[in-house]
């Protein structure tokens, strides 16, 4: 099976996406999957490696661990409307080793403040591994007049980079280590 990511729509959009309709608050489900051509065990490492995550979030400025699970993040988006610097904090909970964790995610920034949550579980898949996502990100302020299609499609291209920026960092050799021949 192909190295490769898929999309999954939770529910059927509303029919408007208009501001009236959204109010002050906006929510996004997201959903969806990434096989890696790696076994489990080095996916689960990559994923959950702090210097990896920082090389693979996109316009990840800073990313600093601030106690056990839990790092505080500057990223700067520059996609549309959601341009902007945010600052917030990344938590890795619920860990069920090799298996599955739930990331829970706070930021704001000047267009606005987001709040989300992702449960991430891993399974086998041949020689590779297939990560699937389940998710929410809810937004306030600025980015919540948007509107859901606009924040899901820019959450879509931000996962979809980090998942393709990830690979590049599964097939790199462990530190001191080479790369393996081909044949």
């Amino acid at each position: 099976m192909p190295v490769g990511h898929r999309y999954y729509d939770a529910a059927p959009p509303p029919a408007s996406y208009g501001a009236a309709e959204l109010g002050a608050d906006s929510q996004v489900d997201i959903n969806g999957e990434h096989r890696f051509n790696a076994p489990p065990g080095a996916v689960w490492a990559k994923l959950l490696d702090p210097a990896a995550l920082r090389a693979s979030m996109p316009g990840c400025e800073r990313f600093d661990e601030v106690g056990p699970d839990s790092y505080d993040v500057v990223v700067k988006v520059g996609i549309s409307a959601i341009k902007g610097t945010y600052q917030g904090n990344v938590k890795v909970q619920d860990v069920q080793p090799q298996t599955s964790y739930r990331l829970a995610v706070s930021g704001s920034g000047k267009p606005g403040s987001v709040q989300g949550g992702a449960n991430m579980v891993l399974a086998a898949d041949g020689a590779g591994t297939l990560v699937r996502y389940t998710g929410d990100v809810k937004a306030q302020g600025a980015i919540a007049r948007l509107g859901s299609r606009l924040l899901g499609g820019a959450a879509k291209l931000m996962i979809g980079q980090f998942f393709k920026a990830m690979e590049k960092q599964l097939e790199q050799p462990a530190a001191g280590g080479q790369a393996s021949p081909t044949v």
